[in-house]
């Protein structure tokens, strides 16, 4: 069965407090956590959730419903960067 975004949430709170470095004396709960992004199509799902941790942690689940297996990828955020386009790239042309 499709997990439900609650679900979701409690893996990343697994997760994390299985991860996070004992030293740091951190432990987050559900309300830590939230959900950026959720699909939902057929039996399967996908969803990026972040935490209120300032870490630059963000992390992708997704549920195979065929397989009812459920992946999970942790990103560390590098950089935020805005990059302009100018002239026709932006639709869909470069310009020379």
């Amino acid at each position: 069965m499709t997990p439900t975004q609650k679900e979701l949430k409690q893996i990343i709170v697994d997760y994390f407090n299985e991860k996070v470095d004992k030293t740091d004396k951190k432990e987050i709960t559900l309300d830590d956590v939230y959900v950026v992004w959720f699909s939902k199509t057929l039996q399967n799902c996908k969803a990026l959730l972040s935490t209120t941790v300032s870490d630059g942690m963000y992390y992708e689940l997704t549920y195979n419903g065929d397989k009812e297996e459920l992946y999970l990828d942790a990103y560390k955020k590098w950089e935020n960067k805005c990059i302009k386009l100018k002239g026709d790239v932006k639709n869909g042309k470069e310009s020379k």
